[in-house]
């Protein structure tokens, strides 16, 4: 009989042995931005650091830091390579841009380079658009990315540096030292409160009015979205005062008020509200307009003409001071960074997992619906109608989509 315990055989047995991810080396390039206006960059040297460590090459341009005070050296303390030449940082596999790219540079990128931007249409142009499909540029746009809950998380983020951003401006637009009327913004015992009013209930329009309620303002707030109206309420309280896009309200309050701010969100968006050059004609001399969707085409039609070329950013129409600078948190580009800089460390690290652009677009659709060109192809319904070009379905691009 076979006995297993005194025979001599020896037999196999397979033993699992626990390694390390093996990953991927990805190299991020990050261009100083040509536009003197533009002071954010997508990432700070903390996020570098930790990036860097998960695997990724940075590569830096010298003096991009420079206008958020951060310094190539820190950059490089934290693991960057400075590059003295941005033709050196354009050959990297993907590109973190604030402003969309310029033809000079998607000529220096290499073919099949994905470029990371904001969505500024007026910025992008058909020789630009042509020249990426030419060399099957990957462009992504930060606005169209989504989340769970179905909103950018980039636009949420800016967007509420710029609500809030919006009120200490206004402030300061309003006194004499910048050819204001000379009131405070707010209120104080014995001076009636100024009227503040708001053109958009979304993120941007709450961080606004909350900021102006919290200094007395009397404020008020438009949206046809009633269902925002009713969460910015419920959010602020009774002390605000909310409302549809009816006329003739608008009308009146126009004529009463010191501050408009403009916060509607026109991405991938089938209708437009804009404010009429009419209501502005009736407001007061020496009031103000802020409009925080300039990079949008603008909130109203006095606005509007500010994104055609050398247009000044600061003008007067009507009697009534415009503000329309493209970005209001370029103003605060470190803040902005560093915002930005801690939703790509978590993008990275995840899209690190999946092993790279095309496999996260696989399996991540709100990943996926933040490219509006992809192989050179156009895959976005809102850009490709604004430029009048053939749409293409990303799934036919990304297997298993």
């Amino acid at each position: 009989m076979y006995d297993p315990l005194k025979s001599t055989s020896f037999f196999v047995r397979e033993q699992l042995q626990k390694t390390e991810n093996p990953g991927f080396t990805t190299v991020i390039g990050i261009p100083r931005e040509i536009e003197g206006t533009e002071k954010r960059l997508a990432l700070t040297p903390e996020t570098v650091a930790l990036l860097v460590s998960s695997g990724y090459r940075v590569l830096l341009e010298a003096g991009a830091g420079l206008p958020i005070n951060y310094s190539d050296r820190y950059y490089a303390e934290s693991g960057a390579e400075i590059m003295e030449s941005a033709a050196e940082v354009f050959q990297a596999d993907l590109i973190l841009k604030i402003m969309p790219p310029t033809l000079a540079e998607v000529e220096m990128m290499r073919p099949r380079t994905t470029v990371f931007s904001f969505l500024y249409l007026h910025k992008l142009s058909s020789a630009l658009l042509e020249l990426m499909a030419e060399k099957r540029i990957n462009a992504l746009a930060y606005e169209l990315l989504y989340d769970q809950s179905g909103l950018s998380p980039f636009v949420t983020s800016i967007s509420e540096i710029e609500g809030a951003c919006s009120i200490t401006l206004a402030a300061e637009l309003l006194s004499n030292a910048h050819g204001g009327k000379g009131i405070l913004l707010g209120g104080v015992p014995g001076i009636s409160p100024t009227e503040v009013v708001i053109i958009g209930a979304g993120v941007a329009g709450t961080m606004a009015a909350r900021a102006a309620l919290a200094l007395g303002a009397s404020v008020k707030v438009f949206d046809n979205d009633v269902a925002k109206l009713r969460t910015i309420r419920h959010e602020l309280g009774s002390p605000l005062f909310t409302s549809t896009l009816q006329p003739n309200v608008l009308r009146n309050v126009f004529r009463s008020a010191d501050v408009v701010i403009g916060a509607m969100q026109y991405i991938n968006k089938s209708h437009y509200y804009r404010i009429s050059a009419d209501l502005i004609r009736e407001m007061k001399k020496g009031a103000l307009i802020i409009d925080l969707r300039m990079a949008q085409g603008g909130c109203f039609e006095t606005t509007m003409e500010a994104c055609l070329a050398n247009h000044p950013p600061v003008f007067e129409k009507f009697g009534v001071l415009h503000f329309c600078e493209m970005s209001l948190s370029a103003r605060v580009g470190r803040s902005a960074s560093i915002a930005m800089s801690n939703l790509f460390l978590s993008l990275f690290t995840t899209m690190g997992d999946c092993g790279g652009v095309p496999h996260f677009a696989r399996f991540d659709r709100g990943f996926a619906a933040g490219f509006y060109l992809y192989a050179g192809k156009m895959v976005n319904r809102y850009v490709a109608g604004h430029f009048n070009l053939p749409l293409s379905d990303i799934g036919i691009f990304l297997h298993g989509y």
